[in-house]
């Protein structure tokens, strides 16, 4: 903007209403905070300081594209920025990764977040499950002190495939077989009285599933709080960590007046009426959403755009 052009606004500021003054606020800080952002990712990829090609660390700049530096590797010859070969790579209309972050934070169903941004219905689906692959990959690795496990169950969905595995089932039928079934997907949750959590949809309700989601995850030291479940037990058995069962349909709740297992409970209950609001989730995207509401109840510094983005890319610094 030349000089002239930028003094004939700043005069006019003075006659703008307050909710002029307040919307120019928020636009000129996300301007700043997608700056920011912009800044961060150059950092991160600096601090991994290798190609997402070959992972030489020979590499010379190559001009720059759509905001972001370009650089070629030495050791293969292809090119590449700081967002290649991660789930941001290759998307466009950058301008709208921080009002679609705050669509995230929202909870907002794909059409309102398409509305709310303006993008179409397919590029917010899209979106999310891009922006989400960090939150769905990236868990807590040291939980400690008393840990608190337990399992829920969601029915299985395959929502959006044209073509089922099973015949389809009109909304609001009840299910085949009463109780748990092979309807339902079994999703581990595991949480310390520190925050830290670990969760993962399971294959099935084996010791071995178990292992798999929570292996190299739980401190040696830890005292692990239960309801009785008998893969966790072999789990438990098998790592050499104690453990303590709660078991509910007895009576039991509280043990020792601070070994219990609300915490996680309260969270399972929290995660249900959430997932609520999305109609129905389908399987194959299940772990998507446990690892979106595991970023909402995070530190409100990680709840940012900004937060998000560093979170993002610190998956990818590894």
């Amino acid at each position: 903007m030349e000089h002239h052009d930028y003094e004939t606004l700043r005069a006019k500021v003075e006659f703008l209403s307050d909710w002029q003054v307040h919307d120019l606020r928020v636009n000129l800080r996300e301007r700043s905070e997608q700056k920011d952002v912009y800044e961060q990712i150059e950092q991160s990829f600096l601090k991994r300081g290798k190609c997402p090609h070959c992972h030489s660390k020979v590499f010379s700049p190559w001009g720059s594209a759509h905001g972001l530096k370009r650089y070629r590797c030495k050791g293969c010859d292809r090119t590449f920025n700081a967002l290649t070969r991660t789930s941001f790579a290759r998307l466009r209309m950058r301008e709208k990764w921080f009002p679609y972050f705050k669509s995230l934070q929202k909870s907002e169903t794909v059409r309102a977040a398409a509305t709310s941004i303006e993008v179409t219905k397919n590029t917010a689906f899209r979106w999310r499950h891009r922006f989400l692959q960090p939150q769905k990959v990236s868990q807590d690795e040291n939980l400690c002190l008393i840990v608190e496990i337990d399992e829920t169950f969601f029915r299985e969905s395959f929502k959006g495939q044209r073509v089922l595995p099973r015949p389809a089932r009109k909304r609001g039928n009840s299910d085949k077989k009463p109780g748990l079934s092979a309807e339902y997907i079994p999703v581990m949750l595991a949480h310390d009285r520190l925050g830290h959590k670990v969760d993962g949809v399971m294959a099935n309700r084996s010791e071995s599933a178990v292992t798999k989601i929570l292996q190299g995850r739980i401190n040696d030291q830890a005292l692990l709080c239960m309801d009785g479940d008998g893969a966790v037990i072999a789990f438990a058995k098998k790592q050499g960590l104690e453990y303590e069962l709660i078991i509910a349909r007895k009576g039991e709740h509280v043990h020792e007046k601070v070994l219990h297992i609300q915490n996680v409970n309260a969270y399972t209950s929290r995660l249900k009426k959430w997932m609520r609001l999305f109609n129905g989730v389908a399987t194959k995207y299940l772990q998507s959403y446990i690892g979106w509401r595991r970023w909402l109840e995070n530190k409100a510094d990680q709840m940012t755009p900004l937060g998000a983005f560093r979170s993002a890319l610190a998956t990818y610094n590894t």
